[in-house]
C-alpha cells in the first residue's frame, strides 16, 4: 500500500512508520522536521499542517491508499487536512485518545461511551486535550469522503516514548535508594506497547472501511507494583520501594499522573481509569506482548540516550519534595 503518515517521526508515529516499512508499504511522512528523525526508507515531506501552501505542496501529484494522522489535536486543522486529502486516499485513520470520552477516567468505557461535545471546526481555545480530540474525530468522520477509522488508545508505553512516563520511572529507579511508590502496589493496570498499537493500527488500516476501536491493551496485564518491580529488575537497581497511601499524598498536593507518572489514586475521579474495554479490538486481532518486554526494551533504548538529553516534559516529582514526603511518612 501507499500510506501517508502525518507525523511519523516521534513515538507513536515512529512506531507506525517502522511497522509500515517492515511490511513493505510505500510510506510518505509529513511533518515539520523539528521533533524527531526521518526513518530510512520513507519519503519525508517537510511542512506544517497549519499552512495551506504546505498542504498543497504535499498533495501535488500524489495519491495514497490510506492516511494515518498521528498528531492531530485541533479539529479545525484536522478538518483542513481532511478536505485537502479527500479523493487522494480511500481510508483516513485518526489516532485519537480514550481521553475523548467524557466518562473517562471516572467510569468504565467502551466504544459506545459518549464523547465530549466539541464541534469539528473548533479551534485550540475551545477545550482541553480530550475535548479537542473528540472534535478531531468528528472532523474526520464528517469530512472525509471515504473510510474513517478512529483508534482511541489508552496508556501507551514503549521505546522512544517522548512523554516520559515509563522513562522517568526507569531513570528514577535506576538511581536506587529509597523510592517513594504511590498508592496500592496491587492495583491492576492496563497498558499497551506502542509497537502493538502500531501493528493493530496498520492491520485495521489495511482492512479499510469505517470503524472505531478502543485500544487500551489486555485488561489487568500488570499492577503498579509489578510495573515498578520490572523497572527495578531490568535496571539492576537496589531501589527500596516505600509505598505511601493515596490520601497521604493527595493531602500534600502531589499531582496524580504527572508527579508520579501513571499514578491514579483510589478516588472517584479515577475509578474507571484501568477499566476500559479492549474487547472489540482484541476480537479484531489486537495482540499484546508481556509488559515485562515493554519495560526491558524501553530501558535498552533509554540507556543509549545521554542523561543530559533525557526530556521527561513535566513528569516526575522534584527530588526534594519526594524526600520531604518520605520523611513525613516514616
Amino acid at each position: 500500500m501507499r500510506i501517508l503518515i502525518i507525523g511519523g517521526s516521534v513515538f507513536v508515529g515512529r512506531a507506525i512508520t517502522e511497522e509500515a516499512l517492515r511490511r513493505g508499504h510505500e510510506v510518505t511522512t509529513f511533518n515539520r522536521g523539528r521533533s524527531g528523525v526521518d526513518l530510512p526508507g520513507a519519503e519525508a515531506v517537510r511542512g506544517d499542517r497549519e499552512v495551506p501552501e504546505d498542504l498543497d505542496r504535499l498533495v501535488e501529484g500524489r495519491t495514497w491508499d490510506a492516511v494515518v494522522d498521528v498528531i492531530g489535536r485541533v479539529p479545525r486543522l484536522v478538518g483542513a487536512s481532511v478536505r485537502r486529502l479527500n479523493g487522494r486516499a480511500s481510508t483516513y485513520t485518526f489516532i485519537s485518545s480514550i481521553s475523548a470520552l467524557s466518562d473517562f477516567p471516572a467510569r468504565p468505557c467502551d466504544e459506545s461511551s459518549p464523547r465530549y461535545a466539541c464541534a469539528p471546526d473548533a479551534g485550540p481555545e475551545d477545550g482541553d486535550y480530550g475535548t479537542l480530540k473528540a472534535g478531531c474525530e468528528r472532523a474526520v468522520e464528517e469530512g472525509f469522503e471515504g473510510g474513517a477509522l478512529i483508534i482511541q488508545p489508552g496508556l501507551i508505553l514503549g521505546p522512544h516514548e517522548d512523554v516520559g512516563r515509563l522513562p522517568w520511572w526507569l531513570d528514577r529507579i535506576s538511581r536506587g535508594g529509597r523510592v517513594l511508590a504511590p498508592g496500592d502496589p496491587d492495583r491492576a493496570m492496563q497498558v499497551i506497547d506502542v509497537r502493538d498499537l502500531a501493528a493493530f493500527t496498520l492491520d485495521r488500516t489495511e482492512a479499510g472501511g469505517a470503524d472505531r476501536f478502543l485500544a487500551g491493551g489486555v485488561p489487568a496485564n500488570t499492577t503498579y507494583g509489578g510495573l515498578l518491580a520490572e523497572c527495578r529488575a531490568v535496571t539492576g537497581s537496589d531501589a527500596e520501594f516505600v509505598w505511601v497511601e493515596d490520601r497521604f499524598l493527595l493531602d500534600r498536593q502531589v499531582e496524580p499522573w504527572t508527579e508520579f507518572p501513571v499514578w491514579a489514586p483510589a478516588d472517584p475521579d479515577f475509578a474507571g481509569v484501568w477499566l476500559t474495554s479492549s474487547a472489540k479490538a482484541l476480537a479484531a486481532g489486537l495482540t499484546c506482548r508481556p509488559v515485562a518486554e515493554t519495560v526491558r526494551d524501553t530501558w535498552a533504548w533509554l540507556r543509549d540516550v545521554p542523561a543530559a538529553e533525557r526530556s521527561f516534559r513535566s513528569h516526575g516529582i522534584d527530588p526534594e519534595k519526594e524526600a520531604v514526603i518520605l520523611a513525613e511518612w516514616e
